[in-house]
């Protein structure tokens, strides 16, 4: 049997009542290169649910997270890097030149874009599965645009779909803000990733 395609957000999306999380700041995990400026809300339109429209002057910005360093590990240093025989070969400076980001302020309110509530919406896993971020990327602006005027939303990260990740609208940037940031060696929980998800210094 053929998987059926993503399908692209109709009219009647905008009338569909989304559910909706509370979040707190401080679920968030970010990986990053940085320890200012953050969080970065971007507008390349190289990203999965970044703004079809990153040329325009109106475009929205976008910023990605993990729920735990496992998922932001994942999506991050091993989103473009292959396995040999089950191990991910990490060049040493690439990993000591990362940090780990915590975030505190204000609850996000969220859109649920897992399990129950993304099949209500009609959707499967290929909205955060599929390699194409064409029709992902139209239904980020879709819900950027729904009357619920939500900061955000959830869903199951590509690279770890045990995994939750969580994408945040610019319109969030008042609500949350760099709380601290720790050299990814040095973080208590970066033995315990890298085991499991078969990380290796190259």
């Amino acid at each position: 049997m053929t998987a059926a395609p993503l399908s692209s957000p109709s009219a009647s999306f905008f009338k569909q009542r989304l559910h909706l999380k509370r979040v707190q700041p401080s679920m968030l995990v970010r990986v990053s290169g940085h320890t200012s400026g953050e969080p970065y809300f971007g507008r390349s339109g190289a990203n999965r649910f970044d703004d079809p429209d990153s040329g325009s002057p109106t475009a929205f910005g976008t910023c990605y997270f993990g729920e735990g360093l496992l998922v932001a590990v994942a999506e991050t240093l091993l989103h473009d890097v292959r396995p040999k025989n089950g191990r991910y070969y990490i060049v040493a400076d690439r990993i000591e030149s990362r940090f780990v980001l915590s975030f505190a302020g204000a609850p996000l309110m969220l859109a649920d874009f897992t399990g129950a509530a993304l099949k209500r919406l009609g959707l499967h896993a290929g909205f955060s599965g599929t390699a194409s971020y064409k029709k992902t990327q139209r239904w980020s602006k879709a819900i950027h645009d729904h009357p619920a005027h939500v900061d955000g939303f959830v869903y199951m990260a590509r690279h770890l779909n045990t995994g939750r990740a969580f994408v945040l609208f610019d319109r969030a940037k008042p609500k949350i803000h760099l709380d601290g940031a720790l050299a990814l060696p040095l973080h208590p929980e970066v033995r315990r990733v890298a085991i499991e998800l078969g990380i290796k210094s190259a």
